[in-house]
């Protein structure tokens, strides 16, 4: 995978390491050692270090060194939706892919030293499974032709490798039904593959415990969010990550970034194959980015899009089951039978993609423009019924479409491979009625449009009042109609932040003692539904009609920010 290239500091390279490469590159790094003994001080900075033994008199010369446990710590990564120019993107034109606010949140807990174990927690599949530390095959993955280190590009799985973790996965949920045993050893996979190729055998025994906000199988890109935080706290306790911290270079950020993003491939390829790259991509890095892959024999070409600005979303799940590669299918099988028209419709896709591109990287684009956001909502519109007419959509998208768009308040489409899924609409900065009557062709009751709208047209300060609580009413009512109808509706945000940590895993949840609350694994997983973990964890503050500001503790790696 191709990425915009930069320099990094000096002080974070490692030897051998190419940060102008990316996920998908080769390399062959030349020998080195271990990890721990590479790592230059600022990567350690704030990370816990070990105790220092007393060096005077006997007692120090008998006494065995000790560490302190590391406090629990917490990692939590986005979903992605595809925002224009799906099933086109198949056919070599460019995709636009950005991260939503519905996240995965992975929660580290240390045990005992004697305990000797590491322990996979996923509730929301269902799946515990504890495994022996020191019978892990460490031996296999640490000969000489075998070892990768915390640097390194793996683009491939090494067939040695994935034979020595088998065992150990087939120990995992032996009497579950096939279907549920196939996703928890796909899990199980991807994380041996990952601990097994960072951490030693000297690891400290702990629990990963995952929670997910990411409806899984809709193709909100829930498994590469889940590759990332595995990703990152792995790197985290051996400590080959710096910060994140609000004064860190965009140039470090985006080491960082890479380096998490690196490995989260690596877990995407246990899990699927062959991946594109882009879900853990966006996951990582967080805000939008434009992809493309003209030749299937070539990395793709993957650009950060910095400046796609951050939008409120409303995210509605068909709940309808659908399979990509059918859809794949039945626009090739469109292709033959029509050629040149189907040829037309692909290309208009792509003529929409490079409209929203130029458009965000233009430099003079205002992302807080009404006109900017009228231009990429009508992209949209435009995107979606050229998707219908490659018969990719369903009568459950349309539907939500119909009922999405009768009250004006967005631009709806499907997203991802469409037959079922998800379906995305960009809100507008506005209600579309302010006064009574109609606009755009829609409708709504004379009393709601009574009760939200008496303020006189000059007081600015109403009318934004008033227009924020006729937001929320549609919204709401819309969440009543949608759900009436078997849908799922999630209020969401688009092109936001990407991977993030919590260190130590405490929070400010606005009803505990002063210094904040401690999320221990037991509350993390006593919260109940999307609802409770965010309550609970949230990345954002939980107040829907207030601004949705990062909580206090959570941080981010955000190469777009230039530090003061």
């Amino acid at each position: 995978m191709r990425r915009e290239t930069y320099d990094a500091p000096a002080s974070l390279q490692p030897p051998t390491i190419n940060t102008n490469t990316s996920s998908h590159a080769t390399q062959t790094p030349e020998p080195s050692p271990s990890p721990m003994d590479t790592m230059p001080a600022q990567l350690t900075a704030n990370m816990p270090s070990a105790a220092t033994p007393p060096t005077n008199g006997t007692t120090a010369m008998l006494r065995k060194q000790s560490s302190p446990m590391m406090p629990p710590f917490m990692v939590s990564a986005p979903g992605k939706v595809i925002v224009y120019g799906e099933h086109a993107v198949v056919h070599g034109k460019a995709a636009i892919a950005a991260a939503i606010s519905l996240r995965s949140y992975l929660h580290v807990s240390f045990l005992s030293k004697s305990s000797r174990t590491v322990k996979l927690r996923f509730p929301d599949i269902q799946m515990e499974h504890t495994w022996d530390i020191d019978h892990l095959p460490w031996d296999s993955f640490s000969k000489a032709d075998k070892k990768k280190y915390y640097y390194d590009l793996v683009t491939s799985l090494d067939p040695d490798l994935m034979a020595a973790i088998q065992p150990f996965i087939d120990q995992v949920s032996p009497k579950a039904p096939e279907s549920i045993r196939k996703i928890h050893h796909a899990s199980a996979c991807s994380f041996l593959y990952l601990f097994l190729s960072l951490a030693s055998r000297r690891v400290p025994p702990c629990v990963y415990t995952l929670r997910s906000t990411i409806p899984i199988g809709a193709g909100l890109g829930s498994s590469a969010s889940i590759s990332v935080c595995l990703s990152t706290a792995m790197l985290m306790q051996i400590r080959a990550l710096s910060g994140p911290h609000q004064d860190q270079p965009p140039q470090e950020c985006e080491l960082n970034i890479e380096r998490i993003n690196r490995w989260a491939f690596v877990g995407e390829m246990c899990i699927h194959g062959n991946p594109s790259g882009v879900d853990n991509t966006v996951s990582s890095g967080g805000k939008a980015v434009l992809f493309q892959r003209r030749d299937y024999d070539q990395p793709p070409l993957v650009i950060p899009l910095h400046s796609f600005p951050e939008l409120p979303l409303l995210l509605v799940n068909t709940r309808q089951s659908r399979s990509t590669a059918t859809e794949v299918a039945k626009v090739a099988n469109l292709r033959n039978v029509h050629p040149v028209l189907t040829e037309n419709i692909l290309n208009a896709i792509g003529l929409v993609t490079e409209s929203a591109h130029k458009l965000l990287t233009s430099p003079d684009f205002d992302p807080t423009s009404p006109t900017a956001l009228q231009h990429l909502g009508e992209l949209v519109t435009i995107n979606h019924g050229l998707l219908v007419s490659l018969g990719v959509s369903h009568p459950k998208l349309e539907r939500i479409r119909e009922i999405i768009d009768h009250t004006g308040i967005g631009w709806t489409k499907l997203t991802g491979a469409g037959g079922g899924g998800c379906a995305i609409t960009i809100l507008k900065p506005q209600p579309p009625v302010l006064t009574n009557g109609h606009k755009n062709g829609t409708h709504h009751d004379s009393e709601s449009d009574e009760s939200d709208t008496s303020s006189e047209a000059d007081c600015s300060a109403s009318i934004i009042s008033n227009s924020t609580k006729l937001k929320y009413k549609i919204l709401d009512s819309l969440e009543v109609k949608l759900e009436n109808e078997g849908f799922e509706k999630f209020e969401t945000t688009l092109a936001g932040d990407g991977v993030g940590v919590l260190w130590p895993a405490v929070l400010h949840n606005g009803n505990e003692e002063e210094g904040g609350e401690e999320i221990d694994q037991e509350k993390f997983l006593k919260a109940e539904g999307n609802i409770g973990i965010e309550r609970l964890v949230g990345v954002s503050s939980s107040k829907r009609k207030g601004v949705r500001d990062v909580r206090e503790g959570w941080k981010f790696w955000r190469p777009w920010e230039v530090p003061e």
